[in-house]
């Protein structure tokens, strides 16, 4: 009979396994004589295939803050062949999922379903790409929808110190449209949608990028058929003022009358995925803030009990990127917490990390790594950072060995270099009347109100 003695507290953690290798499936690309680069993988799991019709132009290239997500949205409502109702009823028929968005930098749709039906599927993702009606009562249903997000969104500290940050760091750059003011959505009109639509979604330099059940083959020919006699390319878009140099830390405070809370948001300028330190920054990331078990949750949640989920990330846009820390906190502890997120910041910037946080970030990465690549969507999503960003060919198939090859002087030279906290630039969205002294402590304060006047 075994005994206590003789097996394993059930306490103990077990010693976690070799690290399994990463079987990348082929990938088969080709470019069509219009422009359009297809990217197909062959994963067959599941009897289904997920897909991405990638545009290179995004907010940052539209006349109005919004307009390109709106030109999105507007546009999955109906086709030259179908109305909204025939969309929805050809979808649910072939058991599919067909979405559309824009972000800064990129336009998509984004389709997929059981494998059986990917031709039709890619027939009506296509009527979109090409032929989209943008009626008239869609768009009017649409333009008050988005006036309705954005009247609780300005009523959200979250949201208005998002805005802000992105304000302060890029200036008259157009990444410094995080959202648009009502006046400029009550301004969008169908016939701006329209030309932003015809002028940017165009084949040459679009991607599409499909991963699931299907023969290569027979998806590409599938593809040419279906998007073979399309043409085009995107237009021309004039370089943009550069964001304005670092300049000092300096508070910005957004005044929402009567909030129970603050947001905090604290950031600085960084850099983009291409740039050489870039998985170095993102270590540094996670051990100070990017992980639940970074050294930021463990002061300002577990030790102090100041909030619930502080965060820090890096964030990368074509152009630029910029790293961000932030947290949702109790308006007595404002100055408190920022005093131990800038102590944090600073023991980063001068010491070198342990080596049992060094072991544990390279884990934690290297396996969110491995376990995003579980699914078609988590391949797909991978395979769209590299391309779309120019990433090197085997950036995926070394990304882990590269990572593990990190050490702590790296952590240390990227933390010196981007976590700039002499110009970190701090929002804080919450009620002056509760939180005004506190913001003071820590520079000179310009405040706004909710729609971003300065007050």
């Amino acid at each position: 009979m075994a005994t206590a003695a003789s097996n394993p507290s059930r306490s103990e953690v077990p010693a976690l396994g070799p690290e399994r290798p990463v079987i990348w499936p082929r990938r088969y690309r080709q470019r069509l004589k219009n422009g359009l680069e297809v990217v197909l993988v062959e994963v067959k799991t599941i009897p289904k295939f997920t897909a991405e019709l990638y545009f290179r132009r995004g907010n940052a290239a539209a006349d109005l803050p919004g307009l390109a997500e709106m030109t999105a949205t507007v546009a999955r409502t109906g086709t030259s062949r179908r109305t909204s109702r025939q969309v929805e009823e050809s979808l649910r028929r072939w058991g599919a999922d067909l979405s559309t968005g824009a972000g800064a930098d990129t336009s998509a749709i984004g389709f997929g379903g059981l494998s059986e039906f990917s031709k039709p599927i890619m027939e009506l993702a296509a009527e979109i790409a090409r032929e989209a009606a943008f009626p008239a009562d869609q768009f009017e249903r649409e333009r008050r929808q988005k006036k309705e997000e954005l009247r609780i969104d300005r009523a959200t500290p979250g949201f208005l110190a998002g805005e802000r940050i992105r304000k302060v760091l890029f200036g008259a750059h157009p990444y410094a449209n995080y959202a648009p003011s009502d006046a400029q959505v009550e301004a969008y009109t169908l016939e701006a949608l329209v030309a932003f639509y015809r002028a940017n979604y165009r084949p040459s330099g679009a991607l599409l990028l499909a991963v699931g059940d299907f023969d290569a083959e027979k998806m590409l020919a599938e593809i040419e058929s279906v998007f073979g006699d399309w043409t085009g390319a995107p237009r021309e878009v004039a370089q943009p003022a550069a964001p304005p140099p670092a300049r000092g830390r300096q508070v910005h405070l957004v005044h929402v009358p009567g909030a129970v809370q603050s947001e905090i948001l604290i950031g600085n300028m960084a850099i983009t995925r291409l740039h050489p330190d870039w998985l170095r920054l993102a270590l540094a990331n996670n051990i100070f803030g990017g992980a639940f078990n970074s050294r930021l949750v463990m002061n300002i949640r577990e030790q102090k009990g100041y909030t619930y989920s502080p965060h820090s990330g890096v964030n990368a846009l074509r152009q630029y990127g910029f790293f961000t820390v932030n947290a949702a906190v109790r308006n007595d502890v404002v100055a408190a917490t920022l005093a131990e997120t800038f102590y944090e910041l600073d023991r980063m910037r001068a010491l070198p990390v342990s080596d049992a946080e060094l072991a544990d970030a390279l884990q934690y990465i290297t396996g969110v790594f491995s376990l995003g690549l579980g699914t078609q969507g988590g391949i797909a999503g991978q395979l769209s950072v590299v391309l779309l960003n120019g990433l090197p060919e085997d950036y995926l198939e070394t990304y882990r060995e590269r990572v593990r090859a990190l050490t702590a002087a790296d952590v240390l030279e990227a933390a010196r270099k981007y976590f700039d906290s002499a110009h970190a630039q701090i929002v804080i969205a919450g009620d002056r009347t509760v939180i005004g002294e506190q913001a003071a402590l820590f520079g000179d304060v310009d405040t706004y109100d909710p729609q971003g006047n300065r007050i």
